[in-house]
């Protein structure tokens, strides 16, 4: 049964519920709660007795001084003996008024935004089925804090992977479980910061949150040109930097690989000059026309830290990555990992040790790689058909291509162009660190992601667009 109060506060109404399941203190609790929030009670507002207000709700007296007390600890009111309860003078201000909500943008017929895997082919199954097994099997005892370097299991197992299949040096007590590559990254370079290295260089176009995360940590940026045998060591060597980030496997955004000559440059730059490098081992995974690039880390494993993660290979919203240290950096960043969060879920990280081990997380792998070709192969089929002005790069590995547009076609106009006809493309320009329209060749380019895009709505897309990519 409802019961409502008034009293002689204006705007105050307390309403209780015998019905309700929830406590009548804890029902009287909320609305005063929520009445100073609001402003409905001022700071410093006198609160009728715990007498008067008993009578007026008709509950017990006692229930209303618990209630009280319960507020009074948390900072909502104020009670001296012999003086009237009243709001506290640090009681919480009125909110403001919510913003309002941004209009969701519209849902775009073809989305060719790059770096995004195929989201439905996640193995949902396969996931559960290493979940349930983690459940069943991870001891109690590994239910507490874990170990700041990541779960044993899953460290064993990335070792074994490593070697294997990226052709890394790659011990146990050398691996750090992180939470994907924007934290392993941060990590990396709070430890080196803290350890003298003040100017970090990163590729050019590359990544642009590699540069924004560098600021964070408080590590001066230097961009280093890539051509098309990969970063130009001689340009770096030049900086004066002692620490440098890069995808040598597939660079990103133009799709090289880092030229073995250019390989041996940096290993010997590193060695030089004591430097660190870190390898980004981006879509690593997914290559087409022969087995992957060996990772760089195993040509200079005193010199290298090696990033990698599930994001491409299962899904981001997992959230799992490690980083392959140098000996003498691991014990550091595995303590940054624990400040940092306490270390990754170790639930998950026992599941994808258990994925790994089973033999599943390899089919996926092989399942994907040739879902992936097969649209890059409709990507291929479709420029060619409909926009045959445009070639295409970057395609020996991973879900993206790089495309050159005509002279005189600016990438501005191509990219609003498409969004009126729900088309998402997206520009070079976002990658490069002066944020130039063009490219060294001066011609504007596109880079197309179609990882999770099906091969007919690809091929949907670039018709669509077709006109916009032609010559002018």
């Amino acid at each position: 049964m409802p019961i409502e109060w008034t009293g002689s506060i204006p705007d105050l109404l307390l309403r209780l519920d015998r019905d309700r399941p929830e406590p009548l203190r804890s029902q009287l609790e909320r609305e005063l709660r929520e009445a100073i929030r609001a402003g409905r009670l001022a700071a410093g507002e006198r609160l009728p007795s715990s007498r008067a207000l008993a009578q007026g709700l008709g509950v017990s007296r006692g229930l209303v001084v618990d209630c009280f007390a319960q507020l009074q600890a948390e900072g909502y009111l104020v009670t001296r003996l012999g003086s009237a309860t009243r709001v506290a003078p640090c009681a919480p201000v009125p909110p403001s008024p919510p913003a309002p909500a941004a209009a969701e943008p519209p849902r775009l017929a073809a989305d060719f935004r790059p770096g995004v895997p195929d989201l439905a082919g996640f193995p949902r199954h396969d996931w559960l089925w290493a979940l349930r097994e983690a459940s069943r099997r991870l001891p109690d005892a590994r239910l507490g804090y874990a170990d700041p370097y990541g779960d044993a299991d899953l460290r064993a197992v990335l070792s074994a992977y490593l070697g294997r299949v990226r052709g890394a040096v790659a011990e146990p007590d050398r691996l750090v479980v992180c939470s994907g590559f924007a934290q392993g990254y941060g990590l990396l370079l709070r430890v080196l910061g803290e350890r003298g290295v003040r100017r970090v260089a990163v590729e050019d176009p590359g990544d642009s949150d590699q540069r924004l995360l560098a600021a964070r940590a408080g590590l001066e940026t230097i961009a280093v040109p890539v051509d098309e045998d990969g970063l130009d060591v001689a340009a770096l060597a030049a900086t004066g930097a002692r620490a440098v980030v890069l995808t040598p496997a597939h660079q990103c955004p133009t799709g090289v690989a880092l030229a073995p000559s250019r390989r041996q440059a940096l290993v010997a730059w590193a060695r030089e000059r004591d430097a660190t490098i870190i390898e980004d081992d981006y879509d690593a995974e997914f290559r087409y026309d022969r087995d992957p690039v060996g990772s760089l880390q195993g040509l200079a494993p005193g010199h290298v830290a090696a990033l990698g993660t599930v994001s491409k290979a299962l899904a981001p919203a997992l959230r799992l990555g490690w980083i392959l240290c140098p000996p003498h950096l691991a014990a550091a960043v595995a303590a940054e990992k624990h400040l940092a969060d306490r270390g990754s879920p170790g639930l998950d990280q026992f599941a994808l040790a258990l994925l790994m081990r089973s033999g599943r997380y390899d089919r996926h792998l092989r399942r994907m790689r040739a879902s992936y070709a097969r649209r890059r192969d409709a990507l291929v089929t479709a420029l060619a058909r409909h926009a045959p002005g445009v070639e295409p790069r970057g395609l020996a590995a991973g879900f993206h291509a790089v495309a050159r547009l005509p002279e005189a076609v600016t990438e501005e106009e191509v990219v609003s162009a498409a969004r009126e006809r729900s088309v998402g493309l997206y520009g070079m320009s976002g990658y490069r660190s002066g944020r130039e329209p063009v490219g060294p060749h001066g011609r504007a380019e596109l880079v197309l992601g179609f990882g999770n895009l099906r091969e007919d709505a690809i091929a949907r897309g670039i018709a669509a667009v077709a006109d916009l990519l032609a010559p002018r």
